[in-house]
């Protein structure tokens, strides 16, 4: 073989072997969406809300994410895992105000999505029971 034709080879090899690793960052999830996964486990963990799953696959699938891809043992999982320990302490250090918010934003009437984080005794089918206003005694 002449050396041009060794450089031709070895460079083809190098592309061939190159092209499945740039398919995998094609298809990553955007940052974005990891975060918004890993803030939902973080609010069920820290206030003990439960995951409304329909709810929540249906705003992943929005974001072109599949719940496999973020859950623990996920293509992504490690990334996820690591915001979500992050996001878990900042949460826990200021709890109530931290679970009010998160439940402002996606619990039963959540005012960027609804139902997405429930009530930890609620049924994710039944629909959601508003608040009883306080009783003077």
């Amino acid at each position: 073989m002449r050396p041009t034709t060794t450089r031709i080879t070895l460079l083809a090899a190098v592309t061939l072997a190159a092209l499945p690793a740039k398919a995998q960052i094609r298809n990553a999830p955007s940052p974005r969406a990891l975060e918004f996964a890993a803030y939902i486990f973080a609010a069920s963990n820290v206030c003990g809300y439960r995951i409304g799953s329909d709810q929540f696959e249906a705003l992943l699938a929005k974001q072109n994410v599949q719940i496999g891809d973020v859950q623990p043992r996920g293509p992504f999982g490690n990334r996820v895992q690591t915001m979500f320990t992050l996001m878990s302490n900042q949460m826990a250090q200021n709890r109530d105000q931290a679970c009010l918010a998160v439940a402002g934003e996606y619990g039963p009437e959540g005012t960027v999505a609804k139902n997405v984080l429930l009530p930890a005794g609620q049924d994710p089918a039944a629909p959601a029971k508003p608040a009883e206003p306080a009783k003077p005694q």
